[in-house]
C-alpha cells in the first residue's frame, strides 16, 4: 500500500506541455519535474498550458496528479 509522500501538494507552474498530454514542471526550487498524461487527467485538466500555476501530489516518489493550485 502507498503513502503519500506530503500532506499539502508542493507548488509548481507549467514549463511545457507535450504532445502526449504530458507536461514538465518547475517547481518553486527551480527543479524540473515530469508529469505524465495520466497525471494530469487525474487533476482534471483538459488543456494545461504553459505558465499555469499548478499544485503537484506525489505517491512514491512520483507526481500521481497535478491539481488546480492550492489557495493559501
Amino acid at each position: 500500500m502507498s503513502t503519500p509522500d506530503q500532506a499539502i501538494p508542493r507548488q509548481a507552474t507549467v514549463h511545457s506541455v507535450l504532445p502526449d498530454g504530458s507536461v514538465t514542471v518547475l517547481d518553486d526550487n527551480g527543479l524540473l519535474h515530469d508529469a505524465t498524461a495520466e497525471a494530469v487527467r487525474a487533476g482534471g485538466w483538459r488543456a494545461p498550458r504553459a505558465g499555469q500555476r499548478v499544485a503537484l501530489r506525489h505517491e512514491d516518489g512520483e507526481i500521481v496528479a497535478v491539481l488546480p493550485p492550492t489557495r493559501s
